[in-house]
């Protein structure tokens, strides 16, 4: 089981991989060994996800979601497949685990008497300043 908080676990079943060849490091290992992991995750119909996480979800993963429900995932940074797959998963359990957290919600608020007063203060002095600019007279030498 992948533990994404208290309340949401994921079965690892729910999860497929498949393994490509890498463009980062590793020489020409690269070029003989498919290190690379894409991680499928069908959150649309994963029975750990309610409807409102999943369609926060869907906001998080941007171009990572499809059409059809599905979170794609390419990890390919380390040389090896394990870290690779450790890494995929640990990006989408942080991807979940954002999608999760209830965002608070925003209560409008208006400037007080005090903080108007001082903008207003600001707005003067600096108009006051630009005033002051311009050209040098003989007389003022």
């Amino acid at each position: 089981m992948i533990i994404i908080n208290d309340h949401i676990t994921l079965d690892p079943s729910e999860l497929s991989e498949s393994f490509v060849r890498s463009t980062g490091p590793g020489g020409q290992n690269v070029n003989k060994v498919a290190t690379a992991v894409q991680l499928r995750f069908d959150a649309r119909r994963s029975p750990a996800l309610s409807n409102t996480i999943y369609l926060r979800l869907a906001k998080l993963a941007g171009s990572k979601l499809s059409k059809d429900g599905y979170i794609l995932i390419t990890a390919n940074t380390h040389r090896s497949r394990e870290r690779n797959r450790q890494e995929a998963v640990e990006r989408l359990t942080g991807l979940i685990r954002e999608a999760a957290d209830i965002p608070k919600a925003r209560r409008a608020t208006k400037p007080g008497k005090a903080a108007k007063a001082r903008r207003v203060d600001t707005k003067k002095q600096r108009s006051t300043t630009k005033k002051n600019r311009g050209r040098v007279s003989g007389s003022d030498y």
